[in-house]
């Protein structure tokens, strides 16, 4: 294997499964995870809401899987082992900069929407106004100093909030359940009723992003075995688990908002401290992993990473005190559906061609033609059949829907790899 000078594990710096473990489940409890699971809540019956969701979630865990040992096994993060199936240039070029301005872009209407519940919901406790443009920037840079920690600010953040997280979702469905609101679950039937693979599709769109990029936190397992058990325990209980919740919520309160469900259970000082968490733990992971793509965009190494991590975020932060964030959301939407299709080429080049064996990996110097035309196809595809195109205008007319949008183009990316790879030149004849 060809060492990538600066983007390495030690071994001291290797983590527990329970710790990777810990930082997903904290992925996992989010604001916009409840809201889907609300959504699916709103048009499957709660089996086939469980169904749909446990589908999802393997299919989540089957590719974090092959992306993290293929990390744990090389120690890099996803941009630079991109280089293996796009060549140096295009994981610098392309998938550096698009992972670095969705993570910068999604950093920062995190923070937007910390802040402006953080203004609302003070203002409505005590009556005192704080611009929400301040209340942005104080927990966007909250956020950015435990990013700035890396893995370790990850790990004693999401220890510390996992569990808090946990106890309020749980009093606030036994309270909703025990006051009565519980009467609208039963016999329950959705009122627009929606298919399964639909379902399953918002399940998977949720965190496929998230499974794209796991290996620049998969890497810093001990073993392969640690990088399944933590993808699988992390992911699939807690997700099931949140998305059920967002769904039995929103059918006991009839909304999706999570300050509405805490507020219902008369816990709005502890709804706030909930809603600032469970922003804080998956938003620690937009800045980290933009750091990381910026690192490499820029030709830094790990030891720059704390300060491009850092810039990731100040950026973000900026954008969103300035409020512009709102009117890129669409093209933000659109580069995460884009993402996906790395999966495929990089699964083919490592597990297909290469067997899985690290000492058969190799980043190839340049733009690799076979991975970057792959990938291209993949990620229109994805597009395509996954509705990226439905809301922007002049494009919708290329919205075809067509099973789950994001494993279409993982599959397209995967299946037009390996001929195209096997006709190019061998890794070996590709070093830098």
């Amino acid at each position: 294997m060809q060492q990538t000078k600066g983007f390495t594990i030690k071994a001291e710096e290797r983590q527990s499964w329970g710790s990777i473990t810990m930082v997903w489940i904290g992925a996992m409890i989010c604001v916009p995870a409840l809201m889907i699971g609300g959504m699916i809540g709103a048009g499957l019956s709660l089996g086939a809401a469980a169904l749909a969701i446990t589908v999802g979630y393997l299919l989540i865990c089957l590719f974090m899987s092959f992306m993290g040992m293929h990390a744990c096994d090389t120690g890099m993060p996803t941009a630079v082992m991109a280089g293996g199936a796009l060549g140096e240039l295009g994981a610098k070029y392309i998938i550096s900069t698009i992972l670095a301005i969705s993570c910068v872009g999604w950093f920062g209407i995190q923070a937007a929407v910390c802040g402006s519940s953080f203004s609302t919901m003070v203002a409505d406790m005590s009556g005192v106004t704080i611009p929400v443009w301040l209340s942005s920037v104080v927990w966007g840079a909250v956020m950015l100093f435990t990013a700035c920690f890396r893995f370790s600010g990850l790990k004693w953040l999401n220890k510390i909030a996992v569990p808090l997280l946990g106890l309020v979702l749980a009093y606030t469905l036994i309270y909703n359940i025990a006051s009565g609101n519980g009467t609208a679950l039963i016999g329950y039937q959705p009122a627009a009723p929606m298919d399964l693979v639909s379902g399953i599709s918002l399940t998977v769109g949720s965190f496929v992003v998230a499974a794209a990029i796991s290996g620049d936190y998969c890497r810093f397992a001990k073993s392969r075995g640690d990088v399944v058990k933590s993808s699988i325990l992390g992911v699939l209980p807690a997700g099931l688990i949140v998305l059920m919740l967002g769904g039995i919520l929103a059918i006991c309160t009839g909304s999706y908002d999570i300050s509405v469900f805490l507020s219902t259970a008369g816990l709005p000082m502890i709804g706030l401290c909930a809603l600032i968490l469970a922003t804080w733990t998956t938003n620690v992971s937009n800045a980290y992993s933009g750091g990381l793509a910026l690192s490499v965009l820029l030709g830094q190494d790990e030891k720059q990473s704390q300060l491009t991590t850092a810039v990731a975020g100040a950026i973000g932060t900026v954008l969103a005190a300035v409020g512009i964030l709102n009117s890129i959301q669409g093209f933000l939407s659109l580069l995460s559906a884009i993402v996906p299709a790395l999966m495929g080429v990089m699964i083919a080049d490592y597990w297909i061609l290469g067997k899985g064996k690290v000492e058969n990996f190799a980043i190839r110097k340049g733009f690799y033609l076979p991975g970057v035309i792959a990938f291209a196809l993949g990620a229109l595809v994805a597009c395509v059949t996954g509705g990226a195109f439905a809301t922007i205008p002049g494009l919708s007319f290329l919205n075809l829907p067509f099973f789950i949008g994001p494993i279409n183009g993982i599959l397209v990316a995967l299946i037009v790899y390996v001929p195209l790879a096997k006709l190019g030149p061998k890794p070996a004849e590709s070093l830098s």
